[in-house]
């Protein structure tokens, strides 16, 4: 699965970076997220609980920062297991450009692979599922860190 998205956050560019790099921030918005701690320098072990279609599962896993160029940008990746359901791992790169010193584009591509149960239920209904996840995500991020509405980029 590949997608790419980008955002407006109503924050400076150092504010986004700073959020973006903050467990306790990210937590808040991750739709399912349980929990989210850093294990090691540019890295976080995370466990989420996710529906997708008739599959609840609870995913456990490590998500790795590298290609770090602070404020600007990095590649994310991660993989998780959960159980039966399957398991899930990917990565993406997020960029930040600054529109206005208010106002903060996040764009960002990613790349997923999926298996086990979950694979079984159908690319569109994954897909669709990402997508309103992300939107749920950015929606979540943009009034955390922004105080204000996520416009779509």
């Amino acid at each position: 699965m590949q997608m790419s998205d980008s955002r407006r956050i109503p924050a400076s560019k150092e504010k986004v970076w700073a959020a973006l790099n903050n467990p306790d921030i990210l937590k808040q918005c991750i739709p399912g997220c349980q929990s989210l701690e850093i294990s090691a320098p540019n890295e976080m072990t995370a466990t989420v609980v996710l529906k997708i279609g008739p599959v609840k599962a609870t995913f456990g896993g490590k998500v790795t920062l590298s290609d770090l160029d602070p404020p600007n940008s990095y590649r994310i990746a991660g993989e998780g297991s959960g159980g039966i359901a399957g398991f899930a791992k990917g990565g993406a790169t997020v960029n930040l450009n600054e529109e206005s010193a208010a106002v903060t584009i996040l764009s960002f591509e990613v790349d997923a692979q999926i298996g086990g149960k979950i694979a079984q239920l159908g690319g569109r209904l994954i897909d669709a599922t990402a997508t309103r996840l992300a939107g749920q995500f950015f929606s979540s991020f943009g009034e955390v860190v922004g105080g204000g509405v996520v416009v779509d980029g």
